[in-house]
């Protein structure tokens, strides 16, 4: 069984074939974030101009280095939710058109869901041979049920068990600000280029992570994230760092503050805010018992993220959860958006009789959520 998977929520454009769930035969993924950078985030028009011009090019390429014809792919899987509309519709309908003139079944996938089911992909396929090999780091095998699975992206925080394939309970998720549009609103206070993740994760290695203390906040769902009080509280200590007031504007700060007040500011919010969705986790797997924990989206390329998991989940359970499989995390090229999620997705659709969408009638739904 080999699938299309068509990726669009945002801004990168990108196709992949998986086979059987589990083979990665490619992943084609072409980014617009350069015409973004200037802005400090994804601007909505520019990102669906871009996927219009990019995304046939990248789907005769993922089937031409998958050594595909249509005649060997058995279905196609596209993200329609969640998403940035305009991008969502150029994905959806390109995807529509193909299952139609293809003939090909069309299975619609939750982007929320489809990053944890990357971690399922274990296998590469001939084009990943040779030098290519390197390309990935795969998990070595397939997640099992009862699975935990934290989702942590720039739109994305959410902590889900799932007891099967498509059978799965929302434990908690963010009230306000994802964690990934945390990193990127602090990074604009301190002055660092977008995307805020990885900038602050580079300049959070000269500084303490223990100078400042923010807070993490109180909720009464045990599950649940907030973002915005530790947002405010890093705005209020750069103002304090430089003896200015609430009133002094945020855009301004990056120039008054040091080299180190940035890297302590930077290396603090970092460790306070993966430590949060840490210790949601930590409680999940106390209360759940799962047979793996694995880890999906943008964030979770973070090696702070992956180093307090793995210490944290090793303390809590008596031994190594890497060496003994409990836990999971892909590729960090397989964390953030790409097809190969949705085409792995697609295959386990396809695979437990999930019904497919109508491709005259799929429409894309923007706030999807799990």
């Amino acid at each position: 069984m080999k699938v299309l998977g068509i990726e669009t929520s945002c801004d990168e454009t990108a196709a992949a074939v998986v086979e059987n769930g589990k083979r990665l035969l490619s992943n084609v993924v072409r980014s617009s974030m350069d015409l973004h950078v200037a802005y400090g985030g994804v601007v909505p028009e520019i990102a669906a101009r871009s996927h219009i011009e990019s995304i046939m090019p990248v789907i005769d390429q993922a089937l031409r280095e998958a050594k595909c014809t249509w005649d060997d792919i058995d279905a196609i899987a596209v993200t329609y939710g969640a998403g940035l509309g305009g991008s969502l519709l150029v994905g959806v309908l390109t995807a529509r058109t193909l299952a139609i003139t293809k003939n090909k079944p069309l299975y619609a996938c939750n982007h929320v869901e489809a990053h944890i089911y990357a971690n399922f992909l274990t296998e590469l396929g001939p084009h990943f041979q040779g030098p290519a090999l390197k390309e990935y780091d795969l998990s070595t095998r397939q997640p099992q049920f009862p699975m935990l699975g934290l989702i942590v992206s720039g739109g994305h925080s959410q902590l889900v068990i799932w007891h099967d394939h498509f059978d799965y309970t929302l434990l908690g998720q963010t009230l306000d600000d994802a964690i990934g549009e945390a990193f990127d609103k602090v990074a604009k206070i301190l002055g660092l280029p977008y995307p805020g993740g990885p900038s602050i994760g580079q300049k959070a290695l000269e500084g303490d992570p223990l100078a400042y203390t923010f807070p993490k906040a109180k909720l009464r769902a045990k599950y649940d994230y907030s973002y915005s009080g530790v947002k405010t509280a890093v705005l209020r200590c750069a103002q304090k760092e430089i003896g200015e007031d609430h009133q002094f504007p945020s855009h301004k700060l990056a120039d008054r503050l040091s080299d180190t007040q940035k890297a302590n500011i930077a290396a603090s919010f970092q460790h306070i805010a993966v430590e949060t969705v840490v210790d949601k986790t930590i409680l999940a797997v106390e209360e759940f018992s799962p047979r793996s924990v694995v880890i999906g989206g943008g964030v979770a390329a973070s090696p702070e993220l992956r180093r307090q998991l793995q210490n944290r989940l090793q303390s809590a359970i008596g031994y190594d959860p890497i060496a003994e499989g409990v836990l999971q995390y892909q590729d960090p090229k397989l964390m953030t958006d790409n097809g190969a999620m949705i085409a792995t997705l697609g295959c386990f659709h396809m695979q437990k009789g999930q019904p497919a969408a109508d491709p005259y009638t799929l429409d894309i739904q923007p706030n999807l959520s799990m």
